[in-house]
């Protein structure tokens, strides 16, 4: 049975998840106005919080991945992955971290090759779609930064000839069969994610690239509502 359009909506592409290194970095996201911290725990499971420490509001993109907690960068507070539970306080070793702090998380999804959130604070079934956004075997080309809304982005591609799939526009870009998904960052920022058959470094390749940064040119000369 197919999973109602609604459901796949719901789940944004906000990064590759090659781009998260476990143990390693933090990467800044947004999803429908929310800040996000985009990170993967030693352990590799892929993580996304508000981006918000809860004890004093410092930005966590700011602070370090320590295994599998994330350390705030002001006061050093540590939050266990998975739940956001408040773990350690590094200025009181042998205090009992408050049971009451949790830093907000959201649900992830790994399919085709991006870190997909739902930010719906109940846990929500992964969609069979996703795993079929991107065809097995493509190459990711770039994620075109649009500075106008995601909808706008949405009728461009179609403008373009690009069909609706499920969670994903399929079609050609500069004569070159891609994948585009479209990431509703902010009122005013949209990312299109852009995958391909074509080869890493090829003709085909640079020629997505130039009809990529033209259709931002073309989507963000449109009028603004």
């Amino acid at each position: 049975m197919s999973t109602p359009e609604n459901t796949v909506i719901a789940w944004h592409p906000v990064a590759r998840s090659a781009d998260l290194r476990p143990g390693a970095n933090i990467v800044a996201g947004f999803a429908e106005g929310q800040e996000l911290a985009l990170w993967r725990a030693a352990d590799g499971t892929a993580q996304a919080w508000e981006n918000r420490c809860p004890h004093r509001s410092v930005r966590f993109t700011l602070g370090q991945v320590i295994d599998n907690r994330l350390a705030c960068a002001y006061h050093g507070w540590q939050y266990e992955a998975g739940s956001g539970q408040c773990t350690s306080i590094p200025a009181h070793p042998a205090m009992q971290a408050p049971r009451n702090v949790c830093a907000k998380t959201f649900g992830t999804a790994e399919a085709a090759g991006m870190l997909w959130v739902n930010l719906s604070p109940e846990a929500a079934p992964v969609p069979d779609e996703l795993r079929d956004a991107v065809p097995t075997g493509w190459h990711f080309c770039r994620t075109l930064t649009v500075r106008a809304p995601a909808q706008a982005a949405r009728e461009a591609l179609e403008s373009h000839g690009m069909a609706r799939v499920s969670s994903s526009w399929r079609g050609r870009i500069g004569g070159t069969e891609t994948v585009a998904l479209v990431l509703d960052a902010q009122p005013r920022l949209a990312f299109i994610h852009l995958w391909t058959e074509a080869a890493p470094g090829s003709a085909a390749m640079k020629a997505l690239h130039a009809a990529a940064r033209q259709l931002r040119t073309e989507i963000e000369a449109l009028p603004q509502g």
